[in-house]
């Protein structure tokens, strides 16, 4: 009697330990499964920086940063492109008397340097064909993008979601069991680098090659396109 006394309230015990951990846990039983989804894109988004500086040229003296800025705002303003299109992101006029001392220059010359965001690579070789070759100082693309960028990312996230279940489902069909609901979802992991473009090596070296009667005609460089990609792991119930 005692020793079935002890044999039932073991089996009290673990049917009760039981429900504590279906209590504390509802999905006992679950299947995790990883989707992924990527996607090409050429960037309509080109953002370059053009860094100008005052020079002196022979016979006119220096040329000052507002008539650098004016050729260039007019270069800019040729191509068709909006106001909102370029801005100033640096500028330096060397008015700090300390640089002037430490320097040992009567004069010092002033630089300036602004975005400017173009849609395609065909703007980016009219800008250079229109810039001031001694005022260059540096032209190099700082980034690129896609305007529909946001929505790319969008689609593929819920892309990646969707391959995760199809992936559960046939796992769980090999042991004959369906999923269920989807118990969590971890944020995809971007995977997202920069395109380059390396046809322009410099200013002048493009111009004098366009200039050339030697140089045989090549087809325009492109960027490479943005490569976009997201992994996502989900965690599906069993029924």
């Amino acid at each position: 009697m005692k020793t079935m006394f002890l044999f039932l309230a073991g089996s009290l015990l673990t049917l009760t330990g039981f429900a504590q951990t279906y209590a504390n846990n509802p999905y006992p039983r679950t299947i995790t499964a990883n989707g992924s989804a990527e996607m090409e894109i050429v960037p309509d988004e080109i953002y370059v920086q053009v860094v100008l500086k005052e020079y002196d040229k022979k016979g006119n003296g220096k040329i000052t940063i507002d008539k650098i800025r004016q050729d260039f705002l007019t270069a800019v303003r040729s191509l068709g492109l909006p106001e909102d299109a370029v801005s100033v992101s640096n500028y330096d006029a060397y008015s700090n008397p300390w640089l002037r001392k430490k320097n040992k220059k009567e004069e010092l010359y002033a630089t300036i340097t602004y975005q400017v965001k173009l849609r395609n690579t065909t703007q980016v070789d009219q800008l250079v064909d229109k810039l001031d070759d001694n005022a260059t100082q540096n032209f190099y693309i700082s980034r690129v993008t896609h305007s529909k960028m946001e929505e790319f990312r969008k689609n593929l996230k819920i892309e990646a979601i969707k391959s995760a279940k199809e992936k559960a489902q046939y796992l769980a069909d090999a042991v004959n069991e369906k999923i269920g609901v989807a118990i969590t979802i971890n944020e995809p992991n971007e995977y997202y680098p920069q395109p380059m473009y390396n046809a322009m090596a410099s200013n002048r070296m493009m111009k004098a090659e366009a200039q050339s009667d030697a140089a045989p005609e090549q087809p325009q460089a492109d960027f490479k396109k943005i490569k976009i990609r997201y992994e996502v792991t989900v965690v599906f119930e069993l029924k």
